[in-house]
């Protein structure tokens, strides 16, 4: 994932942003919640009203993702699609939220409903809405 999340930063989102059989990428950097590293991580993303939504999936795991985590101890952070890098307030989605967004969100990325299965955690939906 560093050497992805390199090539992406490299070529300016040229390359990395798009692999086969996924959706588009953003780079979401995150502020470790313990050591306070700044850390990049590829994640798939789908666009929502005026921002976007990430899923905790990890593959199906036991445990959520160590970004996740991140995130929930700073929550203000950044995102870069392509060229652009993006200002963003990460928060997960509530109940109903949830509701609404997992059956699109299985739909743009099938991935993200098989993982749904693997686990018997709630894998957090997180939406990144732009901040200025």
């Amino acid at each position: 994932m560093r050497g992805h999340a390199a090539v992406y930063k490299a070529t300016g989102g040229r390359i990395g942003g798009r692999l086969p059989g996924l959706p588009s990428l953003l780079l979401l950097d995150h502020l470790g919640a313990k050591t306070g590293r700044l850390r990049t991580t590829p994640l798939v993303y789908m666009p929502v009203d005026e921002g976007m939504l990430i899923v905790a999936s990890k593959g199906g795991h036991p445990r959520h993702p160590g970004w996740f985590h991140n995130l929930r101890a700073h929550p203000d952070t950044e995102v870069q699609i392509g060229g652009r890098r993006l200002k963003v307030h990460a928060r997960e989605a509530d109940a109903e939220e949830r509701r609404r967004l997992w059956p699109p969100a299985s739909d743009y990325n099938p991935h993200w409903g098989r993982y749904r299965q693997r686990t018997s955690r709630e894998i957090p939906l997180v939406l990144l809405e732009p901040r200025p």
